[in-house]
């Protein structure tokens, strides 16, 4: 059965942080306590942004700054209450925000 809905995409780096965590962490758990059904972060290994900047894992790279992509699949009024909760801390994000449909066979 076909469930629709919206995918929100956030862009961040490895090292930003919010709340006293890494930034994705704080936004997955701010996600859950909002009732989104899920979310996933996950870690790129290379890619560049508007200043046209490469991020790259390196062996030795100490400095956090690879990509990082969280996304929530969610009705769009929940989307919209996270996005409303975002601007109330004071919190400007990169995102994309696009219709989705979700189906498990």
């Amino acid at each position: 059965m076909l469930e629709q809905g919206e995918l929100v995409r956030f862009y961040l780096t490895q090292n930003a942080n919010h709340g006293g965590l890494p930034l994705h962490e704080w936004l997955l758990r701010e996600g859950k306590s909002l009732g989104m059904a899920g979310g996933t972060a996950f870690r790129a290994i290379s890619g560049f942004g508007r200043h046209g900047r490469l991020h790259e894992e390196h062996f030795f790279e100490l400095a956090g700054e690879l990509p990082v992509l969280v996304e929530f699949f969610a009705a769009p009024a929940a989307i919209d209450q996270l996005l409303t909760h975002l601007r109330a801390e004071s919190l400007s994000l990169r995102f994309i925000r696009l219709a989705a449909q979700s189906d498990v066979s």
